[in-house]
């Protein structure tokens, strides 16, 4: 092999492919990233049994050819060198690879290409999905999925393809979250698969300078999901499970409702929260209609024992009876954060039921928050 790149499009592709790299891993070659040459680009690969990225690279090939080495050293060597061409050399049947850039020079030693644990190349019906979209959709779900292995099915994303429309859904039992996006067209039949958020997380990051629609791919048996974007592809394996019917979970009525704008409701939870850390992290809401035209009022407060209290009010649209719900005051940042402004709906039926946050510039988004119980 013998091929020439900018160093600047190396070290990009490498830190792209590097987050698929096995950190802990019986099998030693899941440390290695795989260099090799592609129908006139350079290909690197990276997998952990799990997800595998690949990406395409522009430079100019002399020599075809193929070899797997560390990544972290590669990593760390080329993003240390000047933003110069750097080429890469690999005799006919040899492990290591020589790398030259400027002045500098360096050998290292690699595995061989054949013993890379082959990427699946997944086939089926392929949809197309806006990037901006579906990253708006990923953000404001995924981190609403369990972090422990205790039920595999609730660490993913459900998702569910039917219509022109696309559903995606992560609950870990305190919390759901939903949100519709629309497809370009519409599909032949419905489709349900689950796919790990770690590998949506990996996804939104790929999806920041984005703006082709997004190619998805299952393949037929539900095993593996294909993500493709330009010169990027990420395969994951699903989750085998059944997730559970989240439609019963979302409040179909209320009995009270405050609108508040988004921005406001945020600071004044994070200021609560501060208070709300040394009192089991619960942060109490009420509020309540105003008398005699003027606006209803929403209070958040939180007290720690022994420490100290803080209570802060904005105005709100209120409707229904007066309420109060309590939350833990993490979960209301979370979403609340990744709402785009505008104004929102809290929902709720009485202190013992869900609260339900819904924002009113957008109704393709719904979130279920389950409360906290405390003594009012």
């Amino acid at each position: 092999m013998n091929v020439t790149c900018l160093q600047e499009n190396l070290a990009r592709g490498l830190g792209i492919v590097g987050r698929a790299v096995a950190v802990r891993s019986t099998l030693p070659i899941t440390s290695n990233v795989l260099i090799a040459t592609d129908h006139g680009r350079i290909k690197l690969a990276a997998t952990n049994l799990d997800i595998a990225l690949s990406c395409w690279i522009g430079g100019q090939i002399e020599e075809e050819g193929a070899i797997t080495v560390p990544a972290r050293l590669l990593g760390d060597f080329v993003n240390s060198l000047p933003p110069e061409k750097i080429t890469l050399t690999l005799a006919p049947r040899a492990k290591q690879i020589k790398l030259t850039c400027a002045r500098n020079e360096a050998t290292i030693g690699g595995m061989d290409a054949d013993d890379f644990p082959p990427i699946p190349a997944v086939e089926g019906d392929t949809l197309e999905i806006d990037a901006k979209g579906l990253r708006e959709a990923i953000t404001q779900v995924v981190f609403s999925a369990a972090t422990d292995d205790s039920r595999p099915v609730l660490t993913g994303i459900d998702l569910v393809v039917e219509g022109d429309r696309v559903t995606f859904a992560a609950a870990d039992g305190f919390r759901l979250a939903v949100r519709h996006l629309q497809l370009r067209k519409k599909v032949a039949e419905r489709q349900e698969v689950i796919v790990p958020a770690r590998a949506l997380s990996e996804l939104n990051r790929l999806l920041q300078d984005q703006e082709d629609p997004v190619k998805m791919t299952f393949n037929a048996n539900r095993t593996q999901v294909l993500f493709a974007l330009k010169d990027v592809e990420l395969v994951a394996q699903l989750i085998q499970g059944t997730f559970p019917d989240y439609s019963r979970l979302v409040p179909k009525e209320w009995g009270s409702r405050a609108v508040v704008e988004v921005r406001d409701f945020l600071q004044e939870t994070k200021i609560a929260s501060i208070f709300a850390r040394d009192g089991s992290g619960i942060v109490r809401v009420t509020f309540q209609a105003g008398e005699d035209g003027a606006p209803g009022r929403m209070t958040i407060a939180a007290r720690a024992e022994e420490i100290g209290d803080n209570q802060g009010e904005l105005d709100a649209q209120v409707e229904g009876e007066p309420a109060k719900i309590a939350f833990n005051g993490r979960y209301l940042q979370d979403v609340l954060q990744v709402l785009d402004g505008g104004r929102v709906a809290l929902e709720t039926t009485g202190p013992s039921q869900p609260g339900v946050i819904r924002p009113l510039e957008n109704d393709n988004y719904v979130h279920v928050v389950m409360p906290m119980f405390v003594q009012w």
